[in-house]
């Protein structure tokens, strides 16, 4: 079996920026990682030249990091068919974050698929399809829009894989879609990994095909399956358990794939509770055991 890519999310901060970030996910002992190219929850962004890439690519390279994945911002919402300012900045704002992944040397970027914000989920998927038409028509880049799976809170859309179908099938350049493939959302969605996990990996075979999958979330659940809740737990401390998160790890099939922690940071031994570390480098080992 070929080596397995795993690692973790990572900052991207300070001077060194993505050269930082190579460095924390080397001292997890990871071989992928992931980041967001600014601060999730807003607009703001450092110009492209100043994420010192080169740098971080070349010390990737001595690090044995040959692959990094992207995760859209959490302010877009291409599926809000209420406010048309939100729509037009989820729009503006993913054409840019498209041409930012690309600059990083990476073709995957991670979107959530959007809310309806009470509109319905038809009308919601109806205007994230209208959305990705509108960014993808006319971009060219090698980068990969990967639908992200959703736990079903709220009024988000992406929940079952049937909906991520149907943006599927809505959209003209569907060669550019893939799915980003969370543990924790499929089970708070009411997937039960726990319980049928071929069968689940089998449904979604059946109903987007097992070669969409780009990324997968490696999270345990706070909560019991189909919760829709989406609240991520360390591995072995969940719902899900290090058992079947393992499986997922080592299942041949997802070789290829990327897989990346986003599991919670934990308070520090002994300490009061407020200073957390991440848990990365202990469960990554602890993932990869045969």
């Amino acid at each position: 079996m070929s080596k397995i890519k795993i690692g973790s999310h990572v900052k991207m901060a300070g001077k060194e920026m993505f050269l930082g970030s190579v460095k924390e996910a080397e001292s997890y002992g990871a071989n992928v990682l992931m980041l967001y190219t600014g601060a999730p929850q807003n607009t703001k962004r450092k110009d492209i030249t100043e994420l010192n890439i080169e740098a971080g690519w070349v010390y990737a390279g001595k690090a044995g990091i040959e692959e990094i994945v992207v995760h859209a911002p959490y302010i877009i919402n291409l599926a809000n068919a209420v406010k048309p300012e939100t729509f037009e900045l989820g729009v503006t704002f993913l054409e840019k974050e498209i041409k930012r992944t690309a600059a990083m040397r990476s073709n995957i970027l991670i979107l959530h698929p959007g809310s309806h914000v009470g509109e319905g989920t038809e009308a919601g998927i109806a205007q994230t399809i209208k959305g990705l038409n509108q960014v993808l028509d006319n971009n060219e880049d090698d980068v990969f829009i990967a639908l992200e799976t959703m736990a079903g809170k709220g009024s988000e859309i992406g929940v079952t894989f049937e909906e991520l179908k149907m943006i599927y099938d809505g959209v003209h350049k569907k060669d550019r879609l893939r799915v980003c493939f969370d543990t924790c959302h499929v089970n708070d969605a009411g997937y039960d990994l726990v319980g049928d996990y071929e069968g689940v990996i089998r449904r979604f075979d059946q109903v987007i095909g097992m070669d969409q999958i780009a990324v997968i979330h490696i999270n345990d659940s706070l909560n019991p399956c189909g919760a829709h809740k989406d609240r991520h737990a360390n591995v072995g401390r969940g719902c899900i358990g290090y058992e079947v998160l393992k499986q997922v790890v080592h299942d041949s099939r997802f070789a290829q794939i990327p897989k990346i922690l986003e599991t919670p940071w934990i308070s520090e031994e002994g300490g009061n509770g407020k200073k957390t570390l991440p848990p990365y480098k202990e469960e990554i080992a602890m993932l990869l055991k045969e």
